[in-house]
C-alpha cells in the first residue's frame, strides 16, 4: 500500500485544516487507518485511528473535541479534520495503515504502512 498525505500548511491558531491521505496499490478497507504526528525534537505520537468501516474512532486526549478522523473506502481516502488548532499541534503529520487491531494500531510499532508526511504549522 502506498499512502500519500496532503493538506498541510501554515494556519493561525484557532484556524482549521483538513488533511487527506489517499492510498494506492490496495483497498484501504482491509486496514485500520490512522494519523500520527511528530514535532521537532520529539517522538512520533498517535493522533487518531478509525476502524475498517468507520464505526470506531480513537483520539489522543490532546485533540479530542477538536480533530475528527473519517474515511471513504470507495475513494481509498482517509481524512483528518483539524479545528481550533493550537501552536502545539505544529508537527509533521503521517498517515498510517495497520492490518492489526485498533488497539495495536495506536502504537507506531503496530503500523504496517506509512505515508511520507505533511507539515502543519500553527502560528500565533
Amino acid at each position: 500500500v502506498q499512502l500519500q498525505a496532503s493538506g498541510g500548511g501554515l494556519v493561525q491558531a484557532g484556524g482549521s485544516l483538513r488533511l487527506s491521505c489517499t492510498a494506492s496499490g490496495s483497498t484501504i478497507s482491509s486496514y485500520v487507518m490512522g494519523w500520527f504526528r511528530q514535532a521537532p525534537g520529539k517522538e512520533r505520537e498517535f493522533v487518531a485511528t478509525i476502524s475498517r468501516y468507520g464505526g470506531t474512532t480513537y483520539y489522543t486526549d490532546s485533540v479530542k473535541g477538536r480533530f475528527s478522523i473519517s474515511r471513504d473506502n470507495a475513494e481509498s481516502t482517509v481524512y483528518l479534520q483539524m479545528n481550533s488548532l493550537k501552536i502545539e499541534d505544529t508537527a509533521v503529520y503521517y498517515c498510517a495503515a495497520s492490518s492489526t487491531t485498533s488497539s495495536t494500531a495506536r502504537n507506531a510499532g503496530g503500523v504496517n504502512y506509512w505515508g511520507k508526511g505533511t507539515l502543519v504549522t500553527v502560528s500565533s
